[in-house]
């Protein structure tokens, strides 16, 4: 079946916005089509990008829309003559084409309006422009004394549906039948006909459109060119996606780094290259950074790529001669002499200073080495009395992300420990969930300091996170405080460290603020950040609000293992069962209390105890109680499940045989308070009503 082909060819988009422009042209021109009667599977919508272009292809249309039917309900049948005759205008039939129906309300005239479908080509155009002038696009621009806009200068339109043009217009450029090589190696237009003529045209042109192609094409040809050196690719996922983003025809070339350069630490001359120049790094067999480089160019040259090479070795030699400077100056300047420096840096206008920040940090610290095995007091205060120093750097101020890295480095040239420099170095950690996790008891003290001490603040002026707003990263900064405790088994009481921490900042709203609320409301947001963080780990989440919401828990360690216990324990026989006879205890009880305006939760009277199962119930909860509270109290959550299990039994056997709304209301109340005691008992573990399922 037929095929449309879209290419818009423009000036280079920006790397970063080519991929969702790919998704966003897919999904915008099949809803488009969708909506004029085509219906479309994925299989059929095909993208492609580069930096100049933006392709579409859509396989197997029809040549014409599906005939359309409507059909309208007009007067009764004994309508007045002139009505009648409104609604057979109205619908362009005649009387004998209308249809009479039997209905409810009478006998009704119908009428059955077939509409021919269109062109397809003629739908192709409306959505087609329609999509380009509502596009998405992250950042947009004018040029010339036109007024629409695109990313960058529209250049071509290549629009064809069945081999034919289709006369799309859009910022003042009109679809054509001709597409465009390379810029530079093939700069000349060629006929296209359909997607196969135009692959076929492009790869003559010197243009690779297909972005996966690029990146496997670039790696392999990288990997290639580093072994023939004996050197090996520093894998960079985010850098080679950038790459592929900015040619159109990659050829790789291999340049040397100055061997002056080389006594600079390796992140920084990564860095230096990553950022400014999307080169790669290699590395020697040993894991040490070799002095060659990975440039990544648009052309192919007569020399070989010589003087590509010499000219970015050229700039390359540039770069690093400042980022030498700075490492030579940085050093002359002991770490702790840059402290006083801080309080020049605005933390936030209402938190004060960055000084301000790490006085808080150096006394929260403190307070969590207790906490934390194997750390140290006066080490922890001189980690945190340093671990911003490096952001008055000469190194940090031109690259923002070697902040902490720097530190760690300058902190060994000063002499400081090396716990002190890891602590320095790794205190930011971890940024994400792929990201390292400290270990270090310095190094894990200082991190939770920081982060703790950040939410803390925002929390203490009211600056919390809103929807998908999160301008201060207190989310991730939560995840990292939750996976910090938890991959380190903290036995850390968060409720109190909480409470520390929010009485080092000074009040922001007096007469309003209550610290402890504020504590209350922060330690609920890590119960939500916690569910998400072990969803991401196959946890069900209703388990963690059982817990929480039961014991307002604040040892995440202990809060696990309970969690687990109890996931442990629904899925045994007896565990499921008893869930299904709690919940129809908990909703008698519910529903009773309402009905009653009247709380049954009190004391069981044995004396009015009539059956035996009655007796049999209130044995079974006296029987468990204290090896519940025993293995509850000694963390022992197995057992404590083991004992809720006890309780099966009698339970089925209660709901089996007793009535619990019988006539006597002495005895309803009683049974009623009974059930109440149920939920009462296993409220020890969780508040199993969050359970869910």
């Amino acid at each position: 079946m037929p095929e449309l082909l879209l290419e818009l060819v423009s000036e280079e988009i920006p790397a970063r916005m080519q991929a969702r422009a790919a998704q966003d042209l897919a999904q915008l021109v099949s809803a488009g089509l969708a909506k004029g009667g085509f219906a479309l599977d994925t299989a059929q919508v095909r993208t492609y990008v580069t930096p100049r272009r933006l392709m579409l292809v859509v396989n197997d249309l029809p040549l014409a829309q599906p005939d359309g039917f409507e059909e309208r309900r007009g007067p009764r049948a004994d309508a007045p003559e002139a009505a009648i005759q409104g609604f057979l205008r109205a619908s362009g039939i005649t009387l004998d084409q209308a249809e009479t129906r039997e209905t409810p309300k009478g006998p009704f005239y119908f009428a059955t309006i077939t509409r021919k479908g269109r062109a397809t080509a003629e739908v192709i155009r409306e959505v087609i422009e329609a999509v380009l002038i509502a596009f998405p696009w992250p950042k947009s621009m004018r040029w010339g004394s036109g007024q629409t806009r695109w990313v960058r200068p529209l250049q071509r339109i290549v629009c064809l549906f069945n081999r034919r043009v289709v006369p799309v217009q859009f910022a003042g450029v009109e679809a054509c039948g001709e597409s465009e090589g390379h810029r530079f190696l093939t700069p000349h237009t060629f006929r296209v006909t359909d997607f196969a003529c135009l692959k076929r045209g492009l790869d003559e042109a010197h243009v690779m459109f297909d972005p996966e192609q690029r990146r496997i094409t670039i790696w392999d040809a990288a990997v290639t060119a580093a072994a023939a050196e004996g050197l090996t690719v520093k894998p960079d996922e985010g850098l080679l996606r950038e790459v592929v983003g900015l040619v159109e025809w990659p050829v790789v070339l291999i340049g040397r780094i100055d061997d002056a350069f080389m006594d600079v630490p390796a992140e920084v001359l990564t860095t230096a290259m990553r950022t400014h120049q999307k080169y790669f790094s290699l590395t020697r067999p040993d894991g040490t950074m070799a002095p060659r480089f990975i440039v990544v160019s648009n052309m192919e040259t007569r020399d070989g790529g010589k003087a590509i090479i010499a000219g970015n070795e050229r700039v390359l030699r540039a770069r690093l001669s400042d980022a030498k400077f700075f490492w030579d100056q940085d050093r002359r300047h002991t770490l702790e002499s840059r402290v006083p420096k801080l309080a020049e840096r605005i933390f936030h206008a209402k938190l004060g200073t960055v000084a301000d920040k790490v006085e808080r940090v150096r006394a929260l610290a403190l307070a969590l080495v207790p906490y934390v095995p194997g750390a140290e007091a006066a080490a922890a205060d001189r980690a945190a009395l340093l671990c911003k120093a490096d952001l008055s750097s000469g190194m940090v101020g031109e690259f923002p992300e070697l902040q902490g890295v720097m530190g760690r480095y300058y902190a060994i040239h000063d002499g400081e420990s090396p716990q002190v420099a890891d602590a320095i170095a790794e205190h930011y950690s971890p940024l994400g969930p792929n990201d390292s996790c400290p270990t270090r008891p310095l190094s894990v003290v200082v991190a939770l300091a920081d982060k703790i001490n950040t939410l803390a603040g925002f929390w203490r002026i009211d600056e919390k996170p809103t929807g998908s707003k999160d301008p201060f990263a207190l989310r991730r900064a939560a995840l990292g405080v939750i996976r910090l405790i938890v991959e380190n088994g903290l036995r850390l009481p968060l409720a109190k460290v909480f409470a520390t921490a929010l009485e080092s900042h000074v009040l922001a709203r007096p007469g309003v603020d209550d610290p402890d609320a504020v504590a209350r409301d922060l330690l609920d947001f890590f119960a939500d950040r916690l569910k998400v963080h072990l969803r991401e780990q196959g946890v069900r989440h209703d388990l963690v609000a059982a817990v929480f919401a039961q014991t307002h828990e604040d040892d995440l360690v202990r809060l696990l293992a309970r969690v687990a216990a109890l996931d442990r324990f629904l899925h045994t026989d007896d565990g499921a069962n008893l869930l299904v006879a709690y919940r129809r205890a908990a909703n008698i009880v519910r529903i009773e209390e309402k009905r009653d305006v009247a709380s049954y939760v009190g004391a069981v009277d044995s004396t009015l105890l009539t059956q035996n199962e009655e007796h049999a119930m209130v044995a079974a909860i006296e029987g468990i109680q204290g090896d519940l509270a025993r293995a509850v109290g000694g963390e022992r959550y197995d057992e404590a499940m083991g004992c809720l299990a006890r309780l099966r039994s009698s339970v089925d056997a209660f709901f089996g045989t007793v009535t619990v709304n019988c006539e006597n209301i002495t005895l309803r109340t009683n049974r009623l308070r009974l059930l109440s005691r149920i939920g009462a008992a296993m409220a020890v573990v969780a508040d199993f009503s969050k359970i869910e399922g």
